[in-house]
């Protein structure tokens, strides 16, 4: 069988067609008569034939044709003034707030009660927000409404506090996508992880981390309790003289803080029970928190007053508490027992039982209710008090 490479053109793209001449059977039933070729809007002559055979043509683009489309690609991307902070302002946070996602009983969102918690955090000196991250529930959310929260706390409050937006994915489209929305509506930077459940090659992972951080500043986390992955050094080394990274979330212990801050990376601890030790011993910048939902005062004072071994040991049965089972599971229930939010779980998260709720009322009266955010008497509730929902 007779093969010819003939050059084309396609949108101004040169590309490479393999001609294969010599049968009058078509592959997989479409053919075209001899001297013609398949193109993208039907056929089209590429020479003269004679004896009437059939050939099946097939593209096949060049490096080059490859490389220009690639960069066809490139992100959506604006230059008039946008509300994203530049990189070295979200390098200078220390306490930011994972916040969390109140529920009305259709199971939208309370954003009379998300407004109450951002002010209360506004108020207590946090100076970051994450939207719709692991403890905000923006996995048991559609896009839409994702976007829409990140959109709302930066339109209300973007002034006041930098807007973080979980925007992370395991598909690379969706992550790019939702970034390039999550900027266009406000927020001042994003929250990548790496791909989780269909977990990739480190390869694909500095691919993945490298889609997005053309967009917008951007805070990489790494949880591999939540993804199943560790992020390794050698990926954060590498992506971290981009004019688009701002640092790392990192859960992976102190020593994995110290070995990038010695290196000039900034780092906020991902653990509340470590942050007091990776801010004064370990260089880190500060915490990206839960508690700080609950104690904000009492985080930015353990943060940004010095060392404090006293109020670190103080806050660590509360700690404990909020962690004994998946976060944000505490975290929903103690908001419900403060009456800052409806004790309304859209599932598959369940309140704690009532003996767990009667142990958070007592570590409220061991710190002090007057540290806790709100100032209604905290509660234990029933278990009829909870609605749990299904559909949202």
């Amino acid at each position: 069988m007779a093969l010819a490479a003939v050059e084309t053109m396609a949108f101004g793209i040169p590309t490479k067609e393999l001609v294969y001449g010599g049968s009058c059977k078509a592959a997989a039933g479409s053919s075209t008569s001899l001297g013609a070729s398949s193109s993208l809007f039907g056929t089209r002559k590429i020479g003269n034939g004679s004896c009437g055979h059939e050939i099946n043509v097939k593209r096949r683009r060049s490096a080059v044709a490859r490389a220009e489309l690639m960069q066809a690609s490139r992100p959506i991307s604006s230059f008039e003034y946008r509300t994203s902070a530049p990189v070295e302002d979200v390098k200078k946070l220390t306490l930011i707030t994972a916040i969390k996602t109140p529920y009305l009983e259709d199971g939208r969102f309370d954003l009379t009660a998300f407004d109450e918690l951002t002010n209360l955090q506004i108020q207590n000196g946090v100076e970051g927000l994450i939207v719709g991250g692991t403890t905000g529930e923006g996995h048991l959310m559609n896009w839409e409404d994702h976007i829409m929260l990140i959109g709302h706390a930066a339109n209300c409050f973007g002034n006041k506090i930098k807007v973080i937006g979980n925007v992370g994915s395991n598909s690379t489209g969706e992550a790019v996508k939702a970034t390039e929305q999550g900027f266009a509506v406000g927020m001042a930077a994003a929250l990548h992880i790496n791909p989780y459940y269909g977990k990739t090659s480190s390869a694909g992972v500095l691919a993945h981390f490298d889609s997005v951080l053309d967009i917008g500043p951007t805070v990489i986390y790494n949880v591999p309790g939540r993804t199943g992955q560790d992020i390794s050094p050698a990926i954060i080394e590498q992506i971290a003289g981009h004019h688009n990274f701002a640092g790392v979330k990192e859960c992976m212990g102190n020593e994995r803080v110290e070995a990038y801050t010695k290196q000039g990376i900034t780092i906020w601890s991902g653990n509340d029970d470590e942050c007091h030790d990776a801010r004064w011993d370990y260089g880190a910048k500060g915490v990206i928190s839960v508690a700080s939902n609950l104690v904000p005062g009492l985080m930015r004072q353990l943060l940004t007053e010095g060392r404090d071994p006293k109020l670190n040991a103080k806050l660590q049965p509360l700690i404990n508490w909020l962690f004994m089972e998946p976060n944000p599971i505490g975290l929903n229930t103690a908001l419900s027992q403060l009456g800052l939010i409806q004790p309304i779980f859209r599932l598959p998260y369940v309140p704690l039982g009532i003996e767990k709720r009667r142990q958070f009322v007592q570590i409220v009266e061991d710190i002090g209710r007057q540290h806790f955010v709100g100032d209604k008497v905290v509660q234990v509730l029933e278990d009829d008090d909870f609605l749990l929902l299904h559909r949202y």
